[in-house]
């Protein structure tokens, strides 16, 4: 087994680096950190191959970028990498702040650069991996939603609409790769105490009403997701395909 996980050295996408893992799952890692966070993550990864006998790999480059993901698949593919069982695509960069507001606010490139950030990249990313034949029949892509998108928070205005059109695309890639038997499917997690969590204004009332109206009074952990993950990059899974799937202990019921 071998994962592709774009957004990989924090929150969510390390979480899942670290239960596949713990699984033999082989890891390629995308991220974009200073000198620390590499330092960090190469310390991780290091533990993880040595405790679970996996092999890791780290491409530090913005995954954004459509050269740099063209460049670095590219990297991949001549390495000797085979094809990708699962990929996840956490990527998380966008603008907060308000529509309307006599402060900052949002402009026409604050949405076009979040949108295509954390929406439309999903594409140049599975072109790439496509042209470079690193997923094929049976590789499962998971995205990642939130209930931003439907309940208003305050600042979350572009990312909501990048998140929106990550969930279209992912339901379009799910039936227009069916003939290649590559599944697509996103996961919208319960509120998840994340650095990415931290940056949206006001996440501290966020957090206590999500404790409040969850049925088990806690929130999701990075932990409670990645277990999805797990399950959804299993054979077991290959009839799923286009669905949204709440990780949220019945929080979003609430």
């Amino acid at each position: 087994m071998h994962a592709l996980i774009i957004g990989g050295s924090s929150g969510i996408g390390l979480a899942a680096v670290k239960k596949l893992a713990s699984h033999g799952c082989h890891i390629t890692i995308i991220h974009r950190d200073r000198k620390q966070g590499v330092m960090d993550l190469e310390e991780i990864n290091e533990d993880l191959s040595k405790n679970f006998n996996i092999s890791i790999s780290s491409y530090n480059i913005d995954a954004t970028n459509p050269e740099k993901i063209a460049e670095c698949l590219h990297t991949i593919k001549e390495s000797g990498a085979p094809s990708f069982n699962t990929v996840l695509h956490a990527v998380s960069r966008g603008n907060l702040k308000p529509f309307i507001s006599d402060g900052p606010k949002l402009s026409a490139q604050d949405l076009a650069l979040t949108i295509e950030a954390m929406g439309t990249n999903l594409k140049h990313w599975v072109d790439g991996l496509l042209d470079n034949e690193l997923i094929s029949h049976g590789s499962k892509i998971l995205t990642l939603t939130s209930e931003g998108n439907d309940k208003f928070w305050e600042g979350y205005g572009a990312v909501a609409l990048a998140k929106s059109t990550l969930e279209t695309l992912s339901k379009y890639l799910a039936i227009e790769l069916a003939p290649k038997g590559i599944t697509v499917n996103i996961i919208q997690a319960g509120v998840t105490d994340t650095p990415s969590l931290r940056l949206i204004p006001g996440s501290d009332k966020l957090i206590q009403e999500s404790k409040q109206r969850n049925p088990y009074k806690r929130l999701t952990t990075p932990e409670d997701v990645a277990n999805t993950i797990f399950l959804l990059s299993q054979p077991e899974a290959n009839w799923i395909n286009g669905s949204i799937i709440h990780v949220d202990g019945g929080e979003h019921l609430i």
